[in-house]
């Protein structure tokens, strides 16, 4: 059950970044980043009145103001990261977080994958890699030797670092309570932490929010059921394995964008890093 849960967050996880990119090119990605944290709070807060307030363990807020306070961090340093840098330097280089997940799953929830769920972590990573290198005809070393030259790159080890944290976080959060409370309040959480900041930095954009409501509340929805997907399948199993799982969303990405987009993407280009993340996945499905 947690492999097609993390299956179905991955698919909204890319229908959320369609929306988010029409709007990123419309508005800034500061209303961008804001419109995701906030639009999903009457999604979430209808869940919880739909399943109820669960009883919430000891330690609860705590979680809450951490997670949103790392989830807001690694979110505007991934859109420093998306605005200064190429996505193709980017994205390959943020996938890093998932290592990081171990370690903060490890220390923090005592997760220890098995060594086959391991290796499948580590080939569904350098799949992604692959993949994005390739399709960008850039060099395997390029993520890597732009850290050294390019502030982009710096932004986007920043947000694997809030990013890591976050996951871990919010876990914890649906364990002392449930998944749907844990979204809500954490998403509160990050809209109160990154009002002032947009406010301050994209008050001219707030008034175009009505004539783009469609796209907000498309965004909402599916960052609630992208998140709501993803949190339930942390609670079933060790939660790098989840997020491996999710990896799949740039595949997506990639064939929605050569259907509906007429993007360049094609089977030449990709099919090394594709071959070798889904058979990242399947080791990694065989080794739970």
């Amino acid at each position: 059950m947690w492999f097609i849960l993390s299956l179905l967050s991955a698919l909204f996880q890319v229908l959320r970044n369609m929306v988010m990119k029409r709007i990123g090119h419309a508005l800034d990605e500061t209303i961008n980043v804001w419109g995701r944290f906030t639009f999903l709070l009457p999604f979430a807060a209808i869940g919880v009145a739909i399943t109820g307030i669960p009883p919430i363990g000891e330690g609860f807020s705590v979680l809450a103001v951490l997670f949103g306070l790392t989830q807001t961090l690694g979110t505007l340093c991934l859109s420093k990261a998306l605005k200064q840098s190429h996505i193709s330097l980017v994205t390959p280089l943020w996938k890093l977080s998932l290592i990081l997940l171990v370690a903060w799953g490890f220390f923090v929830l005592g997760e220890t994958p098995s060594p086959m769920g391991f290796s499948g972590l580590i080939l569904s990573l350098v799949g992604v890699y692959l993949l994005n290198v390739n399709q960008a005809r850039v060099s395997i070393w390029a993520p890597i030797t732009a850290i050294f030259k390019d502030t982009g790159q710096r932004w986007t080890l920043m947000a694997a670092m809030g990013y890591a944290p976050s996951v871990v976080l919010i876990k914890k959060m649906a364990l002392l309570s449930d998944p749907m409370f844990a979204i809500l309040m954490g998403y509160v959480f990050c809209s109160v932490m990154i009002t002032p900041y947009a406010l301050w930095r994209s008050r001219n954009h707030f008034a175009a929010i009505g004539k783009y409501w469609k796209s907000f509340i498309s965004l909402g929805a599916y960052a609630t059921l992208s998140t709501l997907f993803g949190t339930t399948a942390y609670m079933l199993t060790i939660s790098s394995y989840v997020e491996a799982v999710k990896q799949i969303e740039v595949l997506l990405a990639l064939v929605i964008g050569y259907v509906f987009f007429k993007e360049s993407a094609t089977i030449r280009v990709i099919w090394i890093g594709t071959v070798v993340m889904l058979a990242g996945l399947i080791l990694l499905k065989l080794g739970t």
